[in-house]
């Protein structure tokens, strides 16, 4: 299983977003809801990987959910209240 892509990053305000492009070498995503763990607030920006992929999901609830792994082609992140979301989550 590969893992997939974070396509797009509208939380400018992480360490790992440069220019909408996710940074991070593998992001988390959740637990009761799609949040982004890996989200780092930050005035400066910086990051491993050339684009961002999804490591783990534990959001059992999420139709691309698959042993806390995800299946989605790719996923979009975008803000919820102060945090960072998955966007692609999709409800079983």
């Amino acid at each position: 299983m590969t893992m997939p892509q974070v396509r797009m990053c509208d939380v400018t305000e992480c360490y790992y977003n440069q220019g909408q492009v996710c940074k991070a070498l593998a992001i988390n995503v959740g637990g009761s809801h799609p949040q982004c763990d890996t989200f780092t607030p930050s005035r400066q920006h910086g990051g491993p990987a050339s684009i961002g992929q999804v490591g783990a999901c534990k959001v059992t609830q999420c139709l691309y959910n698959s042993d806390m792994s995800c299946t989605a082609p790719g996923i979009d992140v975008s803000h919820h209240e102060q945090h960072a979301d998955c966007s692609t989550y999709t409800t079983r």
